[in-house]
């Protein structure tokens, strides 16, 4: 006999009103130059964009619920109306049907810090592919996607409910996480220790991602922890005077 209590509740129920309080909004460049590679690949990218948003816009995360980025998305496909996009697998910039959804994962990854729902599943490059051109985030602040092993999971474990809604303009992906109660408190992500560094002749970046946990009535800072320590190879030149020597 299956173990019921134990089985996981996926978010799929979804509303067209949003709730009241708002949680995070944040947006992201849909054009942004990413060293020599195709443009055409972005303008593709776009159009994929624009059909697993709507798989998401509106869904509902109740207390006790799981969101998984492919349980609502589902595979990308021809027939489902998705094109050949850019993708990063196994350290290497590939083409692929339905390539550039990574970047609604990333927004979706970055929204979630904000709220006191907890990621479950995760994952992050390897490598860092381009040079930062045009990007606002912190390095290692997004969620690796590809289907059907490779997912973004977070967990409700509040007794509050929270709603995503996320669209497309003409220049930017935007998205906001909205919760049917006042959470009573915000969140600060903030960087340290970030260099870029050699090692056997290889060029690496690292750095910490922290969370400060703020009292929205005082503002008073009352809890911070370290969500992220990234160590990426990386595949474009550094000037030389970024860089920090490591003897192995």
């Amino acid at each position: 006999m299956k173990n019921v209590k134990n089985r996981k509740r996926f978010a799929k129920s979804k509303a067209e009103v949003d709730f009241h309080y708002t949680c995070k909004k944040h947006q992201s460049l849909l054009r942004r130059r990413l060293g020599d590679s195709d443009p055409i690949l972005q303008e593709n990218k776009i159009v994929n964009l624009t059909i697993a948003a709507k798989r998401i816009d509106g869904v509902i995360i109740r207390p006790g619920e799981v969101f998984s980025f492919w349980g609502l998305v589902g595979r990308a496909t021809r027939k489902k109306g998705y094109i050949e996009g850019m993708q990063l697998s196994r350290g290497e910039v590939k083409t692929g049907v339905g390539g550039g959804i990574c970047q609604l994962a990333n927004l979706l990854y970055w929204m979630v810090l904000h709220t006191p729902m907890t990621v479950v599943e995760r994952h992050h490059h390897s490598f860092d592919p381009f040079p930062e051109e045009g990007r606002v985030l912190p390095f290692g602040s997004g969620a690796s996607v590809f289907y059907n092993y490779v997912d973004f999971r977070f967990k409700n474990t509040t007794e509050s409910a929270f709603q995503i809604r996320v669209w497309l303009t003409d220049r930017h992906l935007k998205g906001a996480i909205y919760s049917n109660k006042d959470i009573g408190v915000s969140y600060h992500i903030e960087e340290r220790a970030h260099q870029f560094y050699k090692r056997d002749g290889n060029t690496f970046r690292q750095n910490e991602i922290w969370r400060w946990t703020v009292d929205k009535r005082t503002g008073e800072y009352m809890h911070e922890e370290l969500l992220i320590k990234n160590d990426s190879e990386v595949k474009y030149e550094v000037i030389e005077r970024q860089l920090v020597n490591v003897n192995d």
